[in-house]
């Protein structure tokens, strides 16, 4: 099947090919011998919670030191 490349780097997946793909909304693109592989994926919660920590500048060590500070007897 033949997809058209858009302006904004766009591609309309065929419903055929999407078919057997119900309920995947992501998918991890990679790139194989010359060709665009998708393959679906479905996040966690924790997923997005990292990911929402990483746009925000938040590194592990800052979340293992907020836990310490966070257990420490008063």
């Amino acid at each position: 099947m033949l997809v058209k490349l858009t302006s904004k780097n766009q591609l309309t997946l065929p419903k055929a090919i999407i078919a057997d793909f119900q309920g995947s909304e992501y998918f991890d693109v990679t790139k194989e011998n010359g060709r665009i592989v998708l393959t679906p994926v479905r996040p966690t919660r924790a997923d997005a919670v990292r990911a929402k920590l990483a746009d925000l500048g938040v590194s592990d060590t800052d979340v293992a030191e907020a836990v310490a500070w966070a257990r420490r007897a008063r």
